[in-house]
């Protein structure tokens, strides 16, 4: 069976600090073990945000269903609402700080199994830049997961340039996933946040850092967008027809056709529809798709890879490189010594 690597895996750590009674203002997450194997997860005013499992937060729960799935290795990154970017720069730090030392001892125990994506103060440019150095050369992840926005800087704001600009000269690879999505307050029923505002949050940030101009000035950047590229895939049409026609509002710090950068960012395949998929493999290529699962949450993929391992058009050479060679080159140096342990 061909080797899988799952690029979009969730962990936190099995305790959480009271961060609110530390700082002494709220909003932060903590968790109530509140049965075996089972916890809440809580916001400091009381109110109940999900429920999670032990696989959540136990690599060794985690490996033994990585074994049952057929997946070697994990890239494991934080869940977003932990990412605090609301909170003061200097306590925002030091829970990214907190998150990046959990995340190291865990991919230190098992570091043939686990990749490290790292989280960041992003409301504080300066203290990411630091953290995300830290997070490179002396924990030894591969790159950082962030958000789809940062308060209310959109991905192509100025204030987070030099951080996009400190990841590619790191070679650092980043991973944007969707969070506080757009327009919650008016869909508090069916599960619509999840279900409308994730996709249209990701196709913001890869629109914001396109035509903001963030890929044309940083070719070597290698990003990777949860959710098959949330809804930009399905509406690039016109996105590219509004480019077109109107210029004046959509070319106004960059002028390349958005259509020019498919090709230049990669995207997880967690799309699951099959329809879906060929579409996303004859837009993007696989070369550009890499497994992502959203392990161990609902919404995720139950099996991991197992729509890419049963849709008929692709070829076997398509099949690997989806389940396992996108992911080696988006990674980096860290791909490239897991190619070779592979190779051996």
């Amino acid at each position: 069976m061909t080797r899988r690597i799952d690029i979009h895996t969730h962990i936190l750590p099995r305790q959480l600090p009271r961060f609110a009674e530390k700082f002494g203002y709220g909003g932060f997450i903590h968790l109530d073990h509140h049965a075996p194997c089972r916890a809440r997860m809580m916001r400091d005013d009381g109110r109940f945000f999900r429920e999670i499992e032990h696989n959540c937060w136990d690599p060794g729960v985690r490996l033994g269903e990585c074994d049952s799935h057929g997946v070697e290795v994990q890239v494991l990154s934080t869940v977003p609402v932990l990412f605090s970017y609301w909170a003061k720069p200097n306590d925002g730090a030091e829970v990214a700080r907190f998150l990046n030392d959990e995340l190291a001892g865990a991919v230190a125990r098992s570091p043939d199994r686990f990749v490290g994506l790292g989280t960041l103060p992003m409301q504080d440019p300066d203290l990411a830049c630091k953290e995300l150095r830290r997070c490179i050369r002396e924990l030894g992840f591969a790159g950082v997961q962030i958000g789809s926005h940062v308060n209310d800087w959109n991905l192509d704001a100025p204030e987070l340039f030099p951080v996009f600009q400190e990841a590619e000269r790191l070679g650092a690879a980043l991973f944007v996933h969707p969070w506080e999505m757009m327009g919650e307050a008016r869909m508090p029923n069916y599960f619509l946040p999840w279900l409308v505002g994730m996709p249209a949050e990701t196709s913001l940030a890869i629109c914001s850092m396109i035509f903001g101009g963030v890929f044309e000035r940083l070719p070597a950047l290698r990003v990777a967008f949860a959710h098959g590229g949330g809804s930009f895939p399905f509406t690039l049409g016109r996105i590219e027809h509004g480019f077109t026609s109107r210029p004046d509002l959509c070319a106004v710090k960059n002028p390349v056709n958005p259509r020019a950068y498919v090709g230049r960012f990669y995207v997880d395949s967690l799309v699951h529809d099959r329809e879906a998929l060929r579409y996303l493999v004859g837009l993007f290529g696989a070369h550009r798709i890499a497994l992502g699962s959203d392990y161990p949450f609902p919404l995720g993929e139950e099996r991991p890879g197992e729509l890419i391992s049963t849709l008929p058009e692709l070829d076997e050479a398509e099949r690997e490189r989806m389940l396992w060679g996108t992911a080696i080159e988006w990674l980096g140096e860290t791909g490239l010594r897991l190619a070779t342990r592979a190779a051996r």
